[in-house]
């Protein structure tokens, strides 16, 4: 087996417009454009890859055309509330507050917020990685 030290996964969002979804993702989150094939943008946050794409025929769908988000996107930060305030400035949708929940290893501070592009949010304290 592969040493997993060196392993890196990465998710690819799809949406309809990359130019556009670039253009907030770097606003919002802070994202640094790595490379741009048009159609296919490669991303990074804070050293972490975020693909993004346009669906055209190839099998998957943009939330916008399913109705509904395809993909729950979990993030461990520092400063959850910054992270998500700096996403809502940029045109996010808050949906649940930053609150403390009790989880099995103590208290985990997170909230959610859904992105232009339709896609749900889950920013929440490094506490889920420390366990």
């Amino acid at each position: 087996m592969e040493d997993v030290r060196s392993l890196t996964i990465s998710v690819m969002l799809a949406v309809e417009d990359v130019p556009a979804a670039v253009d907030w993702y770097r606003t919002a989150i802070g994202a640094e454009l790595q490379w741009d094939l048009g159609s296919v943008a490669g991303l990074r946050v804070a050293g972490a890859p975020l693909l993004l794409g346009e669906p055209g025929n190839n099998g998957w769908a943009a939330p916008a055309v399913l109705g509904t988000t395809s993909t729950r996107i979990e993030v461990f930060v520092a400063d959850p509330d910054a992270f998500v305030g700096r996403a809502v400035a940029a045109g996010a949708t808050a949906v649940d507050p930053i609150e403390v929940h009790s989880m099995p290893w103590g208290p985990h501070r997170q909230g959610t917020f859904t992105d232009p592009f339709g896609h749900l949010w889950f920013v929440g304290d490094h506490s889920p990685l420390d366990a």
